[in-house]
């Protein structure tokens, strides 16, 4: 009965994950194998019964496709109003979440979980939203296609050669409260579809020809079917768990192989991924380290990991077990993963110990729910029997000075035995023995304890019962007392030696979960990725012993040079790590790939993407086979990755908030500055034109004196507008007032501006003579052009040739301006169109550098583009693009049709 006490730490966390579950709602989903089964019809079904149950049922999004006994399903269920959302100048409809928060119904249909929410929406999918609500308590009633599942994404198409795009995790699908398989037969579905009650009947025509082929459709079903079953089979084995039902429950066939020492298990592991392909059936492998196999030979050891390792790359899930007895490991862990079959390979013939039982038999009388399969031996199993004697007693021979100091250990017991045997009884000398015994045991283990177990009633034979001296004995009684003594001892250094070597797995285990704890707890509190690669080459260091080199990614993805390390770095191909790198799987030493590596390079995968390679240069390789030791290194791996990634989005955090404290400062200066300079600028240029309006008016240089005085002003005035326009667009208070109007009035209007500064310049206008009416803001488009050809006239010598023109493509209309003069400085051409950002050193110029990043924010509020180049043939090219659009038609006299209506 002790056997079936629940594990109190299970107990506890089972508690605290139904305590959170009980705070969170249930999702029911109803799956299916594709569109058309009825998977939204069976929803608002069982949603009918809950309301009239009496529970408070919404409809969140339901998509009926405009099939009607879909929407008579859904009349009479509250409907919650869906957002509008702006999108690329249109209003799409989509959930409104803040609403259904505020509304806090027992239970919503949320239809399509895999939906992408349009641009701009608090979460991109449709299943976040559904998250936020369960945590809200609120119950949901979803759909999802067989298709729309993470995992099967690339298998569905494969089959149907369609890519689907909108997808769900699995880890969603799994943590439903409860799946629905909404079935229905391919024929019927097709017959459904043809009848237009899935699709329209064109579209249903294409669907046919495409989609829903015969043969795509038994696929997704059998792939429906399939998933479905491997989702009750993981709630039956979480139930067993939960419940801590011992007896295996064969709903499903399962494989557990158990690998021996000798070199019959890779037969078994064969045989066992045969039966398993056969079956389709998941299969385990699992070696057992009892006592007795703790001083195996290094090459038996080596042939276990190369098995194991074969099981791994075989499909199996491998684990290296620890007990005193194998078959009860074995059978526990049949129980806890719910495995029916073992399969054992058949120990062979053993005349001299008539009393022996197989592994077999002693799984089989311990558990007689599991069926047990043995493998017969081949003949190199048969032939290796001898092979097995020899390693046993090579074993025995490595360890003879374990031997020598248990007989040593004996005959101290004895002599100190012999000095108090004139004071103590025998009883107390049995005592003295039964001592060295246990040290023994402990000391050196289980063959030496049983060494002295014999050794030490010999020699109290021999030295301390009568007659002495002599093995030979007169009192029939102290044959009970050797006999009790030796099965005493026997007994003592058997558990002794058992419970050293418990302690010394236990002690590995916590040794394990310590590194990882002090790992994470120092990765913490790292905050630069140099601090990160010293943690985590410390620890590999002291738990692997192997040399580690760190190769992070740069801020476009691209691996770096290792960085540098205390203890040395490894000799790290590039080539290889850029391939772990780019196909995220581990390569170079113990892996399928370039396994002739001596380094191996584990990719540093993080939640959001790759961090990086880490590459290790292992002193011992063969420990990367033992499971336990791969696991944990994988783990060490996904600690340092996530690490990195939080380090990273600290740093993107803290340079965001600078920014955005920066702009907004920068934003409140332009725009007190601009408020503060522009009424005296206005003042000034008022002035100035008065001084030519007194009597008499000014002559020579005084007259010299006011033109110049206005010029400044107006230059000022404008730098003053410059910086109150980039304020307002800045704070996006400017409201375009976009007009159907003709691009080259723009043009010229800004040319007339501009006259006199071109006075010495070279001006080509080359229009398009088909430009169509472009839908603008006139006055800040004009602005646009006017900063463009101002810019070039600072920046190009007397007498250059400035070329603006514009043309017609497909979606837009491209405008550019060309001059032949120094061109743009290498390197900045994107530069120059941030704020206070000038193409010449401060001084040589006149100007804050505002006008190019004016030009930019007016383009992309109008929906385009602007950019520039240096010209092949010498000087600058800064061109602009504007949507299109669809200008409305223009009458005989040149008026729109809205204006002709007005």
């Amino acid at each position: 009965m002790s056997d079936q006490r629940p594990d109190p730490d299970q107990l506890l966390t089972r508690l605290n994950e139904e305590e959170v579950k009980a705070r969170r709602g249930k999702l029911k989903i109803f799956f299916g194998a594709s569109a058309g089964v009825g998977k939204t019809y069976a929803m608002l079904g069982a949603a009918r019964q809950q309301l009239l149950a009496g529970v408070d049922v919404v409809i969140g999004v339901v998509e009926t496709h405009g099939r009607m006994e879909t929407e008579v399903m859904a009349d009479g269920l509250e409907c919650l109003p869906l957002r509008d959302v702006p999108y690329r100048d249109r209003s799409l409809k989509e959930f409104d979440l803040d609403g259904a928060l505020a509304r806090q119904p027992a239970l919503i249909l949320m239809d399509e979980l895999a939906h992408s929410n349009v641009a701009g929406s608090r979460h991109s999918k449709r299943w976040q939203d559904v998250d936020e609500l369960l945590a809200a308590g609120i119950d949901v009633y979803s759909t999802v296609n067989v298709q729309h599942l993470e995992s099967l994404n690339d298998v569905v198409t494969g089959i149907t050669g369609i890519r689907v795009w909108e997808t769900v995790p699995d880890k969603v699908f799994d943590a439903a409260d409860e799946v629905v398989l909404v079935d229905l037969p391919p024929d019927e579905l097709l017959q459904r579809l043809q009848a237009g009650k899935v699709y329209l009947p064109n579209q249903a025509e294409r669907a046919i020809r495409n989609f829903f082929r015969k043969g795509n459709l038994i696929a997704l079903r059998e792939l429906a079917l399939r998933r479905t079953a491997d989702r009750v089979d993981d709630q039956m084995l979480q139930y067993r768990r939960d419940q801590f039902v011992s007896p295996v429950w064969q709903t499903r066939d399962s494989l557990l192989a158990c690998i021996g020492t000798g070199t019959g298990a890779e037969k078994v592991i064969r045989t066992t991924a045969r039966v398993a392909g056969r079956l389709e059936a998941p299969w385990h492998a699992i070696y057992i380290e009892t006592p007795n196999l703790q001083r195996l030979s290094e090459k038996s050891r080596h042939r276990i990991l190369r098995n194991l390792k074969l099981a791994e790359e075989l499909g199996a899930q491998t684990a290296t077990l620890s007990g005193s007895e194998a078959g009860e490991v074995a059978i526990k862990y049949a129980r806890d993963h719910n495995l029916a079959k073992i399969i054992v390979g058949r120990d062979h013939p053993r005349p001299w110990r008539p009393w022996y039982r197989s592994f077999a038999d002693r799984i089989g009388q311990r558990a007689p729910d599991l069926d047990v399969l043995q493998v017969a031996r081949s003949e190199v199993a048969r032939e290796s029997e001898k092979y097995g004697r020899e390693n046993v007693d090579d074993s025995i021979f490595d360890q003879w000075p374990a031997y020598a100091k248990a007989a040593l250990g004996c005959a101290l017991a004895g002599f100190a035995a012999a000095a108090v045997f004139p004071i103590v009884d025998l009883p107390n000398i049995v005592m003295v023995f039964l001592l060295a015994v246990v040290l023994v045991s402990v000391r050196y283990g289980r063959g030496p304890g049983v060494l002295a177990s014999f050794l030490s009633v010999a020699i109290f034979d021999f030295v301390f019962v009568p007659p002495r001296f002599s093995f030979a004995v007169t009192d029939v009684q102290y044959l009970m007392t050797f006999v009790v003594m030796l099965v005493v001892g026997l007994i003592t250094g058997q558990l002794t030696a058992g419970s050293k070597y418990q302690a010394k797995v236990a002690t590995r285990r916590e040794q394990r979960v310590r590194s990882l704890y002090e790992m994470s707890r120092d990765l913490s509190g790292a905050l630069m990725p140099e601090q990160i690669a010293e943690i985590g080459e410390r620890f590999i260091v002291a738990e692997f012993g192997a040399k580690s080199a760190f190769l992070l990614t740069d801020d476009n993805d691209q691996l770096q040079t290792a960085l540098p390390s205390a203890n040395g770095l490894p000799a790290v191909d590039m080539g290889i790590a850029q391939w772990a790198f780019g196909h995220g799987e581990a390569a170079g030493q113990g892996t399928n790939t370039l396994a002739a590596s001596p380094i191996l390079y584990l990719p540093l995968k993080a939640p959001m993407r790759l961090r990086g390679v880490l590459a290790l240069e292992m002193c011992h390789s063969d420990r990367l086979l033992i499971p336990e030791q791969r696991r944990l290194l994988d783990t060490f791996a996904s600690l340092i990755a996530i690490a990195l990634e939080r380090v990273h989005y600290v740093d993107v955090a803290q340079n965001t908030t600078v920014q955005m404290e920066s702009e907004r400062l920068r934003n409140s200066v332009l725009s007190a500055i601009s408020h503060d300079l522009r009424t005296p600028m206005s003042i000034l240029v008022g002035l100035a034109d008065s001084m030519f309006l007194t009597q008499p008016p000014p002559t020579g240089p005084q007259a010299e004196i006011a033109r110049s005085l206005k010029e400044e002003a107006l230059r000022v005035s404008g730098q003053v507008n410059n910086l109150l326009d980039m304020a307002r667009l800045q704070a996006g208070r400017v409201e375009l007032n976009r007009q159907w109007q003709p691009l080259e009035e723009v043009v010229v209007s800004a040319l007339k501006t501009l006259e006199r500064a071109f006075a010495q310049h070279q001006i080509k206008v080359s229009l398009d003579e088909n430009l169509p009416l472009v839908n603008i803001d006139s006055v800040l488009m004009e602005r646009v052009i006017y900063n463009l050809l101002e810019n070039t006239v600072k920046y190009t010598p007397p007498g250059s040739l400035v070329d603006i023109g514009a043309n017609v493509t497909e979606k837009s209309i491209e405008v550019w301006i060309d001059d032949n003069g120094p061109g743009l400085p290498a390197g900045k051409e994107e530069m120059i169109f941030k704020k206070f950002e000038r193409g010449q050193p401060e001084g040589a110029t006149r100007g804050v550098g505002l006008g190019l990043a004016i030009c930019r924010a007016i383009v992309e509020a109008h929906g385009g583009e602007i950019h520039a180049e240096n010209r092949p043939q010498g000087g600058a090219r800064f061109m602009f693009s504007l949507p299109r659009g669809n200008p409305p038609l223009l009458d005989d006299e040149g008026v729109t049709a809205d204006e002709g209506s007005r």
